[in-house]
């Protein structure tokens, strides 16, 4: 996140950085952190795993519904903005592409 600043002028989106040692403010990655851990439990060295064997389990987490995606899993949810993206874009304006 060294170039925030940029992507926040290109973008218009602004990047907020939690303080440390203050969990709370940051509850999806913690949730995240937990799923992860059913897999590799805190303080695993990833270099005794294959890529393959973590691309497994990125697929297994990237598979598994959301209650915050009303029970739809996040490549199903990546897939619908992908898709809405794309039709957005074809149908915009030529001068707005």
């Amino acid at each position: 996140m060294a170039r925030h600043v940029e992507i926040t002028q290109q973008t218009g989106v602004a990047i907020y950085f939690c303080d440390p040692h203050s969990p709370w403010q940051r509850g999806s990655n913690e949730n995240i952190n937990g799923l992860i851990r059913q897999y590799l439990p805190k303080g695993t060295d990833l270099s005794g795993h294959s890529q393959e064997q973590l691309d497994a389990i990125a697929l297994q987490l990237n598979m598994r519904p959301r209650k915050r995606f009303d029970f739809k899993c996040p490549i199903e949810m990546m897939s619908e903005v992908m898709h809405k993206a794309m039709t957005m874009r074809h149908e915009a304006p030529a001068s707005i592409q």
